[in-house]
């Protein structure tokens, strides 16, 4: 009823939606998107915030010390040729943040995965555009991406800080190899801890037991096989089942190095961790195959 006596009728009731639709890449980009805004806090508490930004600060500290150390030592010749035999090389680097990436494993598939399927919402999901198969590779997508953010990106700082201090690769061509080598090496490391975390997170659906989960699956299996390997004197090709290194030997690799376990050769060290990834995309498809929506 208007001020002046007369009754108006509103149609304030379901319309259908004449937007522009993205179709299914902006239901995997929107989904990619909002897990990671989710796992990192943004947009919630500040208490959301603080376990995932400690961790990535953590990461990053290898990386922020040796870039500090060269850019108020270096300068004099004599002094660079002394950081050279100091400093770590760019695929030792990523090892000096492994206890934060196996923090971080533990923190990030969990948020992702647990808090869709406990809330029932992959029913709402799987509404959309998204199929089962879709929405696994927009997680996938969140997940690995957040990953890079502990095993990529410290050595990309890593790398230009480096260059800064003069302790760099010499000469562009040199760089970019460099470069195209961290990229290519952190991006499948993350991958690998990121399916291995996932895998390990899809067998439950509470979000604490998740995280035990991933860290127990990881740091047991690196005890087993030490025990193994080092107790037990068998054979040292066992370390190819500990997922917590092989894509640290992964990276080794492919900057040409020998890594941690020389006497293990280079084709076994990338099989192992296609299988840790196969395995692992096997399991995480196996669970969501079977999950209801």
């Amino acid at each position: 009823m208007t001020a002046d006596g007369h009754a108006q009728i509103l149609d304030r009731g379901y319309r259908k939606y004449d937007g522009k639709r993205s179709g299914l890449v902006g239901a995997v980009r929107s989904t990619a998107w909002h897990s990671a805004r989710s796992v990192l806090g943004l947009g919630r508490k500040a208490r959301h915030k603080i376990a995932p930004v400690l961790v990535i600060i953590v990461a990053m500290l290898p990386a922020i010390t040796y870039v500090g150390f060269a850019a108020l030592l270096g300068g004099d010749e004599f002094v660079n040729d002394f950081l050279e035999g100091v400093v770590p090389r760019f695929s030792e680097l990523p090892r000096g943040s492994l206890a934060a990436i196996v923090l971080f494993t533990g923190l990030v598939a969990p948020e992702a995965l647990v808090r869709d399927r406990r809330d029932g919402m992959l029913s709402l999901y799987l509404s959309t555009p998204l199929t089962r198969r879709t929405y696994i590779l927009a997680k996938v997508i969140a997940v690995g991406g957040l990953m890079s953010l502990v095993v990529l990106v410290p050595t990309i700082f890593y790398l230009l800080g480096m260059t800064f201090a003069s302790l760099g690769p010499e000469g562009f061509g040199d760089w970019m190899t460099v470069l195209i080598r961290i990229l290519v090496s952190g991006v499948l490391a993350s991958l690998v801890y990121a399916l291995i975390s996932m895998a390990a997170a899809s067998v439950t659906d509470r979000r604490a037991f998740a995280s035990l989960a991933v860290i127990l699956t990881m740091m047991g299996a690196l005890i087993v096989i030490q025990i193994l390997v080092e107790g037990a004197d068998l054979s040292r090709n066992w370390r190819l089942l500990d997922p917590v290194n092989m894509p640290m030997e992964m990276i080794a690799r492919i900057f040409g190095d020998s890594g941690e376990y020389p006497e293990i050769g280079s084709e076994r060290i990338y099989a192992a961790n296609g299988g840790w990834a196969g395995a692992s995309l096997g399991l995480l498809w196996w669970r969501y195959r079977k999950a209801g929506a």
